[in-house]
């Protein structure tokens, strides 16, 4: 099962979303590999410690290689063993960026799925962590995926991006992807004793939009997570926030 997580709106909690389900994931059991996309590293940053020239080139290696037509049948991505049990990591690099105007020139769209058909045989859950953009990696990223999460914090800024993106998903699906389905909205950073984010959540779930009914608090446990390269699932288990993960996780899983 490959799960995208994706939303074209920045600070929305894209990573620590990505990096915190593969972690339960993990720690459920599940033989799990995330996938970073992003040249900011955020995920990569997040589950090794890394920066800058020490984290390994990964991901994009394997899109530097798929650029030298010699080397076609030998596209291989170096995968980073976390300090996690059974969590592993395809880690990014600031050179995404400037690899992305050659991909594109290149027409490399479909590398990632062929690599993820690939990583099939040795994972059960691979998730993927994308740019805040509808970029060729992201577009990779949800041709080669099943289902996709966005994450949605409750603004109105945030509400009008959510009709455009579910519009622009719709139409990559109806082109290039007809297996890919929306998994669901994902609420995170809630504030359960504010109104107008409830209200809005009602309001979304009236328009029948697929909000998923486990909603992640805005905590500062979070900001204590990234700073100690540690998951929740590893840092508190027990604190509220790791227990919403949990049970987000399970639902996904029961969904499946």
């Amino acid at each position: 099962m490959r799960r995208v997580v994706f939303n074209q709106k920045g600070g929305v909690g894209k990573s620590s979303i990505a990096c915190n389900l593969a972690a339960v994931s993990a720690h459920e059991g599940y033989r799990t590999l995330l996938i970073d996309l992003d040249a900011q590293a955020n995920s990569t940053q997040y589950l090794t410690g890394l920066t800058g020239d020490d984290i390994p080139t990964g991901i994009a290696e394997f899109f530097k290689q798929s650029l030298c037509s010699g080397m076609a049948k030998k596209n291989k991505v170096d995968i980073y063993q976390t300090p996690f049990d059974n969590l592993h990591l395809i880690t990014a690099t600031a050179e995404l960026a400037d690899l992305q105007p050659k991909l594109e020139a290149k027409h490399k769209i479909n590398k990632l799925r062929k690599l993820l058909d690939v990583l099939d045989e040795d994972y059960e859950r691979i998730y993927i962590d994308t740019p805040p953009a509808l970029n060729f990696y992201t577009v990779s990223a949800l041709i080669a995926a099943h289902r996709v999460l966005i994450p949605f914090d409750c603004d109105s800024f945030s509400r009008q991006a959510l009709y455009g993106l579910l519009a622009e998903i719709e139409e990559l699906k109806e082109d290039h992807n007809p297996q890919l389905t929306v998994e669901g909205i994902v609420v995170n950073q809630f504030q359960s004793r504010a109104s107008l984010p409830q209200q809005m959540l009602e309001e979304l779930i009236a328009e029948g939009l697929p909000v998923l009914p486990v909603y992640l608090a805005s905590s500062v446990k979070m900001r204590e997570s990234h700073h100690a390269n540690l998951p929740l699932i590893h840092l508190d288990p027990k604190h509220k926030l790791s227990q919403q993960f949990e049970a987000l996780h399970d639902v996904l899983e029961r969904n499946g």
